[in-house]
């Protein structure tokens, strides 16, 4: 039974918005789609849906996720509340975004299709509808903050990957060029990935060999007193 003083009060929607940002062709993307209905119909816009009564945030961005990547397990974090009064010309709506890392090695490309949408790299981005260019923006600038200082930045990459594509990928992130020695110094120091013994032969003639994130020795440097710091 609703309580009288909250029955009282104004109600409006919620809705969950999702910042999809991908890796390739060593550029970071962002997954966008065609808004399907008015107002702004046909423009671009991110991945988002209504929170239903009877869901948490957290479960109604999952299920934006999973219905545009039919992946499960994405690396996903909260990035804003946004809640102009007349953000959403279609009415009353307060937006809570989120950003996720994909892993497009497992990304379907035929629900892009289905969906009208489209990886966009993150610095060609268009308009988009209402304040979504603004959630790009503010969830870029979290993921900036965010790999510098905790290893997600291994979300992006399906169980292996060459330290060139990780130089690469953090460029992309912060769009500009590293120091590739004081890169690999970093990373050396804080010993928490292996080296496997096979090499990636396609990016060069020499071949890059392939690492892998070892979650046990991250705990370790943690307990230690030391931190993941690139």
């Amino acid at each position: 039974m609703i309580n009288h003083y909250y029955k009282n009060k104004s109600r409006f929607l919620v809705a969950a918005d999702c910042i999809i940002f991908g890796f390739k062709e060593k550029e970071l993307h962002v997954l966008l789609t065609r808004r399907p209905v008015e107002p702004l119909a046909g423009e671009w816009s991110l991945m988002g849906g209504f929170v239903a009564e009877n869901e948490s945030l957290e479960a109604a961005a999952k299920k934006v996720l999973y219905d545009y990547t039919q992946q499960e397990g994405i690396y996903m974090e909260q990035v804003n509340a946004y809640g102009e009064i007349d953000r959403d010309t279609g009415g009353r709506v307060i937006s809570v975004a989120f950003y996720a890392l994909v892993r497009l090695e497992e990304f379907d490309t035929s629900l892009a299709q289905k969906f009208d949408a489209k990886w966009i790299n993150i610095k060609e981005l268009p308009k988009l509808i209402f304040d979504h260019n603004q959630m790009v923006k503010d969830a870029l600038t979290l993921l900036r903050f965010k790999v510098s200082m905790e290893p997600i930045i291994f979300e992006f990459f399906d169980e292996k990957f060459t330290l060139p594509a990780l130089q690469d990928l953090y460029e992309a992130i912060y769009q500009r060029e590293i120091d590739k020695r004081n890169f690999r110094k970093k990373l050396s120091s804080m010993e928490i990935l292996d080296k496997l013994d096979i090499k990636d032969t396609l990016s060069s003639k020499r071949g890059a060999f392939y690492y892998q994130f070892n979650e046990e020795k991250y705990n370790d440097l943690l307990e230690r007193g030391k931190y993941f710091s690139l």
